[in-house]
């Protein structure tokens, strides 16, 4: 804007510069006030930390951003409310009159729904990630990932993962397995920690550490998903 009107803000940069200390502080306080006013903001942030992720990725749930909305959100229901109120004790009809207090109450309830709608995305899109979760991880979230999750999401993972095991109990088939069609049912592995014994169906085998084996891709998949093996492409 700068580059567009310099002779209007080298006016502006001028009048400031000539206003007494005091005038210039007040109007900084008044500029920071408004902009804390600026209803949705918040909310409006919330979706910018939402979407600056990769794809399938979630960033720490911003559990004080939300509970400023969730406050905005009160402070909006509250003012209108009470504009609500004045009207029908002043007999003015919304209908009819649209004065001050008729679009005052509009603006909140307005606010009120853009916020509720921006709540709902932010809580609705990560709700889609955590559920993918339980397709790739097992009963228990690394870490990393379980630090980023609200008390609230983590026990939403264990509710879906707990319903995707007692339908696939159910159906006596494993769903998480190759998510994609494989080309081979068996696939060079590397172990990367010792595991022991195991069952690998037909045989008992021991897989140790550095170990490289052809297993059943069924097999191979957890041991893959919890860090203990890797497959080897080439």
């Amino acid at each position: 804007m700068r580059r567009r009107f310099p002779q209007f803000y080298a006016h502006v940069d001028k009048v400031f510069d000539e206003m007494p200390v005091w005038v210039v502080t007040v109007v900084k306080e008044l500029k920071d006030y408004w902009n804390s006013k600026m209803y949705g903001r918040k909310a409006s942030q919330l979706l910018k930390e939402l979407v600056s992720g990769d794809s399938g990725q979630l960033t720490g749930f911003n559990n004080d951003l939300f509970k400023q909305v969730i406050e905005e959100c009160d402070e909006s229901v509250h003012h209108c409310q009470a504009l609500l109120r004045k009207m029908q004790e002043e007999g003015t009809s919304n209908q009819t009159n649209k004065n001050p207090d008729h679009y005052g109450a509009l603006v909140h309830h307005l606010s009120l729904v853009r916020n509720k709608r921006c709540l709902m995305a932010y809580v609705y899109n990560r709700a889609e990630v955590v559920q993918n979760l339980g397709w790739t991880f097992k009963a228990k979230l690394p870490d990393a990932i379980k630090m980023k999750l609200s008390s609230e999401e983590q026990k939403y993972f264990t509710n879906h993962y707990a319903t995707l095991q007692s339908y696939m109990k159910d159906l006596d088939l494993d769903l998480a397995v190759d998510m994609l069609p494989p080309k081979d049912p068996y696939i060079k592995v590397r172990v990367l920690e010792e595991i022991g014994y195991v069952s690998l169906g037909d045989q008992v085998g021991n897989l140790t550490m550095h170990a490289i084996l052809f297993l059943k891709r069924t097999v191979a998949e957890d041991y893959i998903l919890q860090g203990k093996m890797e497959e080897l492409t080439n």
